[in-house]
């Protein structure tokens, strides 16, 4: 009780003396640092893992590395069984799915849970990366930060956003692609109001991770070959290729992630996940974790990480095999990925995407040297990287910036704008929505940038049904109705069994001309005067299904069924005030 006073009384306070736009910009700053603190956090747990693990491998043997990611797998899923006792979902479409179809609310376990999970998932080993959890951290801070100040969705909203822009900018010190991410991927509106608070909580956090972590930036790469006009073509082409292998990466990540739902026991799947996880690992060294170093090794034409701790050391060199294992890398690399979070593991997709690209890049140029074609293996990785990011979670702004940032390569930003654009419209003939987005889009609970589609995703079936509608039995006379009709206010008479079966309707003009002849009140039934509509409204229909729904139809009330059963009607007018409502509080002020 005390508790609630205090904050009445401070939320009475904050609204005397600061207004809203003061609040928000404070609000961002704050976020920002704690998000920074937050991507900190990660990081250095992460690295204490992998010393220790290393410790232990080089004292004991480093077939550890085998079974390391599923140790880790394991500690995840019993931490989230046993501890946390909720799902922790995987990060960005955790957030979109808490904009789209939770008013921005996310659990408060969730500002915890995810540095604890993903730590665990990739300090072992697992194949995967951090900035998923630590954008679902950053957004955890956002939310619940909105929700204690008593702010409205289109607030939180903007904090999620903030907070997201943070989380970008923190694990990858990239200020520009984060702001281009939260506006791009997170699908937040471009308005001079959100502008200046995601710039405050991007820096902020940016500059949290400079204090903590150094001004270094995450990959080292130097422009030894500049841009050519004469390689537009193989960068066009290049584009191309990219796009394809996004396009297999999508697919891939899909199929095993739907096997391994069809899995009811946890344990099951990570016996499965990871045992062929260790196998390929065996095999392949390289796709052991995030890849950062595997990365870094690419940008500067180093291509050992292929041949270290393998069973074909010996054939470093041959240029057959190097291109033989670079596309084995390639193909296995979203595999990895998938069997990662399939066995239970947590953690995001952004690494894995940028490894593949900086294979595909190398593969590429490989291919094209040995072919006659003398083209920089660098710059291909360079430029590879961001048009997997462009394809595989459908960002080609993001990509073109944070690879610009991430490695200092603006000199081959006409390159980068080259391949992200035509890898993102390449991938985009085959797949609508990205990784991030497509389950959610399948379940129609993606918000999007379209105003109108992302106004009916808000609005709730069962929270417009009207229930003041009088009810008629089939067995009943004309004369019962008539009797109903004399203390109803609406025209339309839903006929329902007595165990709430929906048999039809009568609407008051279809029968004006008989309900005067007395003489027929006994002998005509209900059920020889109702009919069957054309259009009803499913409980599990989307708003958008309805509002087309009304619109084919004509109709000013629509009956609500589930099941069969009746529920209710919604009517034309409360929809569309429902829908005036909330673009009042979408618009600016």
């Amino acid at each position: 009780m005390k508790t609630d006073q205090l904050s009445d009384r401070f939320l009475t306070w904050r609204n005397n003396h600061i207004n809203d736009r003061q609040l928000i910009m404070f609000l961002s700053v704050v976020i920002g640092l704690a998000v920074g603190l937050a991507a900190v956090t990660i990081k250095n747990l992460v690295h204490l893992i992998e010393t220790n693990l290393s410790k232990l491998a080089d004292v004991q043997s480093g077939y550890w590395y085998i079974v390391f990611p599923t140790i880790g797998i394991l500690l995840t899923i019993l931490f989230i069984k046993y501890i946390n006792r909720n799902p922790v979902r995987h990060g960005i479409p955790g957030v979109l799915f808490a904009i789209s179809k939770n008013w921005g609310k996310m659990k408060p376990h969730n500002l915890y849970s995810s540095i604890i999970t993903s730590a665990l998932t990739v300090g072992f080993g697992g194949s995967v990366g951090l900035e998923g959890p630590t954008v679902a951290t950053g957004a955890a801070i956002g939310s619940n930060i909105g929700r204690l100040f008593g702010l409205n969705y289109k607030q939180v909203t903007l904090l999620l956003g903030c907070a997201c822009a943070g989380a970008m900018a923190a694990i990858f010190k990239a200020p520009i692609a984060a702001i281009v991410f939260a506006l791009e991927v997170i699908m937040l509106d471009l308005t001079m109001s959100a502008i200046v608070p995601l710039l405050l909580s991007s820096v902020t956090a940016v500059i949290t991770s400079y204090l903590f972590l150094g001004q270094n930036h995450l990959y080292a790469f130097t422009v030894n070959e500049p841009f050519s006009l004469d390689h537009i073509w193989i960068y066009a082409v290049f584009g191309i290729f990219t796009g394809l292998v996004a396009f297999y990466f999508t697919k891939v990540y899909l199929f095993i992630s739907a096997s391994f739902e069809k899995i009811e026991n946890s344990f099951t799947r990570l016996i499965i996940g990871g045992s062929l996880l260790g196998i390929m690992i065996f095999f392949i060294p390289s796709l052991y974790g995030e890849g950062y170093e595997e990365i870094n090794s690419s940008l500067r034409g180093d291509y050992n990480f292929l041949f270290e701790h393998t069973q074909y050391a010996n054939l470093e060199g041959n240029i057959v095999v190097t291109i033989i294992l670079f596309l084995v890398v390639l193909l296995m690399k979203v595999v990895a990925t998938s069997l990662t979070f399939g066995s239970g593991g947590i953690g995001g997709i952004f690494a894995p995407s940028l490894f593949s690209g900086a294979i595909a890049g190398l593969l590429f140029a490989n291919v094209a040297q040995v072919s006659g074609y003398e083209i920089s293996a660098t710059n291909l990785a360079f430029v590879g990287m961001a048009g997997m990011i462009a394809a595989v979670i459908h960002a080609p702004l993001t990509s073109i910036f944070l690879i610009a940032e991430l490695t200092k390569g603006y000199e081959l930003f006409v390159p980068l704008m080259i391949v992200s654009t035509i890898s993102y419209a390449t991938t985009k003939i085959f797949v609508t929505n990205s990784v991030y987005t497509i389950q959610l889009a399948k379940r129609g609970e993606l918000l999007t940038h379209h105003k109108d589609k992302a106004l009916l995703m808000l609005m709730n079936v069962k929270e417009l049904i009207e229930t003041d509608f009088n009810i008629i039995r089939p067995k009943q006379t004309l004369g019962d109705l008539i009797n109903v009709i004399k203390f109803a206010h609406r025209n339309i008479f839903p006929v329902v069994e007595e165990d709430g079966t929906f048999r039809g309707m009568i609407k008051l003009d279809d029968i004006r001309h008989i309900m005067f002849y007395n003489e027929l009140y006994d002998d005509v039934l209900i059920r020889d005067l109702m009919f069957l509509p054309e259009f009803v409204i499913f409980t599990t229909d989307s708003m958008e299904e309805v509002a087309v729904k009304f619109q084919e139809s004509g109709a000013y009330n629509i009956v609500v069924i589930d099941h069969g059963k009746y529920f209710g009607f919604i009517s034309r007018a409360k929809l569309f005030s429902a829908y005036r409502d909330l673009l009042k509080d979408f618009s600016e002020h």
